[in-house]
């Protein structure tokens, strides 16, 4: 089922509804995407659940080209960050693109992307395109929900230049980040630092194993990351193993699910904020997360194309496809008991085991 609302006259106490906005239901699932506000979805509702963090310190508001990101539209909700996720210059040997600077965020939640409603596989789907501004592209997201209520995401990028372009890809959902909150990852999958605020978990490219981190002399385990510390941020990258991708948020017996196939999309960005960061001079700190599938890393494509070696390129005229499915579930039994945040490293006991 799909509601397509018109745009309503915005004002400074606009809400999401004032924009105009699509929305698809089934299988107790919903979900709502916001033309006006880059095409960003600011409702991920499964299993009777709203997952996605809202930032009430700064309001949804039209974005402007040039503008920052993080000051004046990091609302929450969901985004696609595309060709890049952090703010760059391409080097200079990217033939015919070298020197372009790329923005905060990417190109895509600064425009109004092209939305339309067209059938697919027997229901509805919110198609989204968007195009690029400084390398010529066309940027698609299709989302339908199934009888099931799963969320299926398809994603296609068209290179519609002359020469190979390089790109990465991250979604960028944010979730509240609660004392019950158990990130599920590949334990074991090697992880990359790429920042961190408030905690030390070594320089750019220090490695772990999920889901333990070395902090000084201490050993941390981050699937519950509000014990760890009570003000610290850091984002880091999960490397895939090969075959089933596979990401998940718990909250009690509530789980949001995603998986995706790890040749197409091979790592997982992951954004802990507790208390640890905020953009704005005299506002709080942030309690969110994100658990963010990406098509190459980090976040910044100039640093892709360097040491990390985790840039993607594309043909001229070639085309590149991925998919994530999003599903919720009720778990049966006690929700989780937190570990202890920290241990002494080689320190063993049961309540540090996760």
């Amino acid at each position: 089922m799909l509601d397509l609302f018109r745009r309503k006259p915005a004002s400074a106490s606009a809400t999401t509804e004032d924009y105009g906005f699509a929305e698809l239901r089934g299988g107790g699932s919903r979900v709502r995407v916001i033309p006006a506000l880059g095409g960003r979805i600011v409702d991920l509702e499964l299993c009777g659940r709203q997952w996605l963090w809202l930032n009430e310190g700064i309001p949804f508001a039209p974005p402007t080209v040039g503008a920052s990101y993080v000051e004046t539209a990091d609302s929450g909700g969901y985004d696609e960050c595309f060709p890049t996720v952090g703010q760059c210059r391409l080097p200079s040997w990217v033939k015919a693109l070298g020197g372009f600077e790329l923005p905060e965020h990417g190109e895509l939640w600064s425009q109004t992307p092209m939305v339309n409603v067209e059938p697919y596989e027997g229901t509805q789907a919110i198609v989204a395109t968007w195009g690029g501004t400084k390398i010529p592209y066309a940027f698609t997201r299709r989302v339908l929900v199934t009888s099931d209520g799963a969320v299926v995401m398809d994603y296609a990028v068209r290179n519609d230049g002359k020469e190979r372009m390089p790109f990465i890809w991250s979604a960028y959902p944010l979730f509240a980040l609660t004392p019950q909150t158990h990130l599920i990852l590949p334990e074991g999958a090697r992880l990359r630092v790429y920042g961190s605020h408030g905690i030390a978990l070594g320089t750019t490219r220090t490695e772990h194993k999920w889901p333990y981190v070395r902090t000084g002399a201490l050993q941390a385990d981050l699937s519950h990351p509000a014990v760890v510390g009570k003000r610290f941020a850091c984002k880091l990258f999960l490397d895939m193993p090969h075959g089933q991708g596979r990401a998940a948020i718990r909250e009690g017996l509530d789980q949001l699910e995603v998986t995706f196939d790890s040749k197409q999309v091979p790592y997982v960005g992951l954004w802990i904020n507790r208390n640890g960061w905020t953009p704005l001079k005299r506002g709080d700190a942030y309690c969110n997360v994100s658990l963010a599938p990406c098509v190459g890393a980090p976040d910044t494509l100039t640093e892709a194309l360097g040491d990390w070696k985790g840039a993607q390129w594309l043909e001229p005229g070639a085309m590149r496809e991925w998919r994530l499915t999003w599903r919720g579930r009720r778990l049966i039994g006690e929700a989780d008991t937190p570990s202890r945040g920290s241990q002494t490293i080689g320190e063993t006991s049961e309540e540090t085991q996760s």
